[in-house]
């Protein structure tokens, strides 16, 4: 792997330190402004809608300024509003930093996709995804223990003061690394093609197929995240540490995945890949239902965490063909998809959890899961390029 792809990878785990590490903290931000979980649980929900709705500006500025000089702005922004949340004594100010620090993230981990897609021929790509899932997954998986931790020993405005030293580091080297990167390969876009441009690519209906499948994804099984510590409070267990190493188990999964994918490929093809990985998902839901000890949990979580990158990092594959010259804008509407449903997904788990519980609630996910799994990958099954 060369140089610069792996400066990509550590500027996209960076990135995802901040996607969920504010997911262990509810409670505690629920207490510190007086406000109930539901309304803490915004916060999250706010970071991914922000997110998803700077794709289509983000996208198209990737392909036509260039991704290494996306990617280092999005740092800078991510990193001051990180710092700024520390200082915060408002809960509508902290979620307005979410909302920036959303929109800034959103442009780090789908650009860098993007990039691994103009640098990796296609035989060779879906382990480069892997790859550079692997460090996204990283990033998740330390944000939400190291938040526990610090939010348990400090406080929660500790969090966020890791978060931007973190940031300091990655800017520093992406100022670094990216000195002398090669021009953007369609600096003579203009952006007056670029609704011509979107229109050609949801007209693509393996797009439309990609696209849906993630937004569902974003609604049946992210829309549990938030309600994580919530849920473990409710049952007696009130420490944030407890609540960040089950959600961070999620992540270990993603990395199982990571490091398998390479022979993974040489049991099944992404077909396939996507129905088994839906499968495991529901089946992990299944047994969140019956409300398991936290160290069952964790298992459980770690399961989804496999199943779900077995699933999605297929559909990413896909997506990464669906616009070769303007790669990024393709890229741009798989992330708005999936942060919008992102942030219904939390919404909807909070309606459910108060008119059906969660039980129910979890079983209708898992099924959910597994139809997008199945479906999805009838729909997707024609190879690219036929």
């Amino acid at each position: 792997m060369n140089p610069t792809l792996n400066l990509v990878s550590f500027i996209a785990f960076t990135a995802a330190l901040s996607s969920r590490a504010i997911d262990p903290v509810i409670p505690q931000l629920a207490d510190a402004f007086a406000i109930d979980s539901r309304t803490a649980a915004l916060l999250t929900a706010s970071f991914a809608v922000s997110y998803g709705l700077v794709q289509p500006v983000l996208g198209p500025v990737a392909d036509m300024v260039g991704k290494t000089r996306v990617m280092t702005a999005c740092l800078v922004v991510l990193m001051a509003s990180s710092f700024l949340s520390a200082l915060v004594t408002s809960f509508p100010l902290l979620v307005a930093l979410r909302v920036i620090g959303g929109a800034a993230c959103g442009g780090t981990f789908p650009v860098a996709l993007a990039f691994v897609g103009d640098q990796v021929p296609i035989g060779q790509r879906q382990v480069a995804i892997g790859r550079l899932l692997a460090a996204t997954i990283s990033g998740n998986l330390l944000g939400a223990a190291v938040s526990g931790i610090v939010a348990d020993a400090v406080h929660w405005r500790g969090v966020f003061v890791v978060l931007g030293g973190s940031g300091v580091v990655a800017v520093t080297c992406a100022i670094i690394g990216f000195r002398g990167s090669p021009p953007a390969r369609n600096q003579g876009l203009a952006f007056r093609s670029v609704p011509a441009n979107f229109r050609a690519i949801l007209a693509n209906p393996r797009a439309r197929v990609c696209y849906a499948a993630v937004l569902l994804e974003g609604i049946f099984l992210f829309g549990l995240f938030p309600y994580v510590a919530v849920l473990l409070h409710s049952a007696g267990e009130s420490r944030a540490f407890i609540a960040g190493l089950v959600l961070a188990s999620f992540a270990v999964g993603g990395l199982v995945y990571s490091l398998t994918v390479r022979m993974l490929l040489r049991w099944l093809d992404q077909p396939q890949l996507m129905i088994a990985g839906g499968a495991l998902m529901a089946l992990g839901l299944f047994c969140l239902a019956f409300s398991p000890l936290w160290p069952v949990q964790c298992l459980v979580f770690a399961a989804l965490g496999c199943g779900f990158y077995m699933l999605h990092a297929s559909i990413q594959f896909y997506v990464t063909e669906i616009a070769p010259n303007t790669r990024a804008s393709g890229v741009a509407f798989h992330t708005l998809s999936f942060a919008i449903g992102q942030g219904i997904g939390p919404v909807a788990f909070g309606i459910g959890l108060v008119y059906f519980g969660a039980p129910t609630s979890l079983v209708i996910a898992g099924v959910a899961m597994a139809l997008i799994g199945s479906i999805g990958a009838q729909l997707l099954r024609r190879p690219v390029g036929g």
